[in-house]
Parts: structure tokens; sequence; C-alpha cells
């Protein structure tokens, strides 16, 4: 039987990447191997419910979304992530996972939208960067940039012309809420010309930290 550790399912608007706005059924898998420091889901990191597969098609069913998010905490410290991602897939909705990097996600369902985070030298987690994991990004893929300070900055921009990001698919700036003034990010994005994508989180605009939002 197919179970795995979930902390909440929740209905709400996606609040960041390509789907921004879109209604979305949010899965949060417990458990995650890194300890970021501007985290905003540690409540995530322990406890959580043993659901069966079924029993979470079932909960994911009720809202009658056609965008699913699959996230963390790491979704796939868990093993059976891979599973359920493919059993969303086959069930006729537009998937997405929502992954830190760190693990390899080279045997992600093709049809998963991945947003993969690089993991900048602010969150204290950059050692643990599986850049490995960038020759398996698809187009419709995303990768997402977090960034905190000028240092986060400088390094993200090496990033995009070191793996040539851009021609991979869409990257993602997004300011650390609290921490970094989101003009000063945009300002310094368009001065360099960037080929990304900024990004506020909607979610926080609306409701802000509030967790099942």
């Amino acid at each position: 039987m197919h179970r795995l550790r979930i902390t909440e399912i929740f209905h709400s608007l996606q609040g960041e990447a390509a789907t921004v706005g879109w209604r979305t059924v949010f899965v949060r898998l417990t458990g995650c191997p890194l300890r970021c420091g501007y985290c905003d889901t540690t409540y995530a990191f322990k406890g959580g419910e043993w659901m069966t597969l079924d029993a979470i098609l079932a909960a994911v069913a009720q809202y009658a979304a056609r965008h699913v998010t699959v996230t963390g905490g790491e979704p796939l410290a868990q093993a059976e992530c891979l599973t359920l991602l493919t059993a969303l897939c086959d069930a006729g909705y537009r998937v997405s996972l929502e992954t830190s990097g760190a693990l390899d996600v080279s045997a992600v369902d093709p049809r998963v939208v991945k947003v993969m985070d690089l993991k900048t030298p602010s969150s204290g987690e950059m050692a643990r960067n599986l850049y490995d994991n960038v020759e398996h990004l698809l187009p419709h893929d995303q990768v997402k940039f977090v960034i905190g300070d000028e240092r986060d900055y400088r390094w993200s921009r090496e990033q995009l012309e070191r793996f040539a990001l851009p021609s991979r698919c869409d990257v993602l700036f997004s300011p650390v809420a609290g921490e970094m003034d989101p003009a000063q990010l945009a300002d310094w994005a368009l001065r360099d010309r960037l080929d990304v994508r900024f990004q506020l989180q909607l979610h926080k605009v609306l409701w802000g930290n509030e967790p099942g939002r």
C-alpha cells in the first residue's frame, strides 16, 4: 500500500511561479533535510499524518481544481512522492513540484512541472545544491532563486551564465520577504537586463504568513 506523511492538503491561489493566481490544491508533504534560514514552513519539518495514495487523491478531488502543487518541506525526501506525482498526472491534473534542488529530480514524471530552487548563500544551504539536476530540467520547468541581499543577487546572476539557465527554462527571482527590498531587486535585474521573471509571493500579499493559505 502506497502511503505518504502529509502535513496538510489545502485549496488556495498559487502564489508564485508560472501558474501564479490559478486556483490550486496544495499537497504539503512532511519532512525536509534542509534548514534554510528564510524558511516559512518549518511546521512541516515534523509531525503530519500518514495517508494512503487513494485518500490523498480523494482529498484533492473534492476541490475540483485543475492545478495541483506538491510541496513541503522537501517532498522528494519521501520516496513515494514519485508515485504520487505520477498518479496525479494520470488523474488529469496539471501538476507542479516545489523542490529544494538538493535531491535528485531525474526520476520525476516528465509531465510534472519542476519548480526547483538553487539555494543562495544567505539560505545557509548553498552547499546542498545538486547541480547535476540542471541537466534534468525540461523547457516547462522553472529554476527559482530566493534572494536576500546583493551577494545572493551576484551569485544568482553568475549561475544564470554558468548553466545558461534562461535557454533551458524559465528563471524566477524572488526577494526574501522582510529582508530584501523588492524594488531594489527589480532595479538590479532591469539594470543588468536579466532574462528572468521577477516575482512576489501573491499569497503573502493577500494573507501574510498564515499557514494553509
